[in-house]
């Protein structure tokens, strides 16, 4: 599963066919393609390209239009963006969901679960929402996320509802490259043994994260362009 997770981030268009002759290839390890599907599943993953569609969504969960194209973006709290992500531990594995706001980078609120079940999504929305409102809310068309649980929360503060297209790897970009950043520059090094020490670690990457600064910023730190925007002060000229 830490193999194909670092397939996965460096090829996220692969499939387990693909993903299997990469790991057969480069890490001389054979492993069925059922399997890697069923740890694919298990970990929350799924090739980012155009397929048919060959399952209807349960009628209960509404899926939203993609709200974002040709969107200028030149305001914190104006998009929020979320996704999961699988982390690895050294005996085991957990998950990570985190609300970035896409004009300041920065990551609003985050939380680990040692399962897929909805719960921590919730609880880190609920804590997202504690923080500011969004005038929109961007997410994939995950279970998680379309589910009444999730959307009632956002429909109640009258936020517009975004989700990707199926199969488009860059209508959520600024999430994904999140996700780089925080296993390239902090889990892949660090190795973590457990969850709680993986909490502890993370709480101090997000710190730094929201404070260091960003080329993509014109140099500003995330937590800087966010506050210094919101209190009407001095800010960098930057949309997106």
């Amino acid at each position: 599963m830490n193999l194909i997770d670092e397939i996965y981030l460096e090829y996220p268009y692969y499939g387990a066919r693909r993903i299997k002759k990469e790991l057969k290839k480069e890490h001389k390890i054979q492993v069925n393609r059922k399997c890697i599907s069923r740890l694919l599943k298990k970990m929350g993953l799924e090739a980012i390209y155009p397929k048919p569609n060959l399952s209807r969504p349960d009628i209960q969960n509404k899926i939203y239009p993609y709200l974002l194209r040709n969107l200028k973006i030149d305001h914190p709290n104006q998009v929020w963006g979320t996704d999961i992500t699988y982390v690895r531990l050294a005996h085991g594995f957990c998950y990570l969901t985190a609300i970035l706001d896409w004009f300041s980078r920065r990551v609003v609120s985050w939380q680990l679960s040692g399962t897929l079940e909805i719960d921590f999504v919730l609880d880190n929305l609920k804590r997202a929402l504690k923080i500011n409102i969004p005038e929109i809310f961007n997410s994939d068309q995950g279970s998680h996320f379309t589910s009444l649980q999730h959307t009632d929360m956002l429909n109640a503060k009258e936020i517009r509802i975004s989700m990707d297209g199926r199969g488009r790897c860059l209508d959520n970009i600024f999430t994904e490259r999140l996700w780089r950043s925080v296993k390239y520059e902090d889990i892949y090094i660090k190795s973590y043994q457990t969850m709680d020490e993986a909490r502890i670690g993370l709480t101090d990457y997000f710190e730094k994260y929201n404070d260091r600064f960003h080329s993509s910023l014109d140099d500003y730190s995330p937590n800087e362009v966010y506050f210094n925007q919101i209190n009407n002060k001095l800010i960098p000229n930057i949309t997106i």
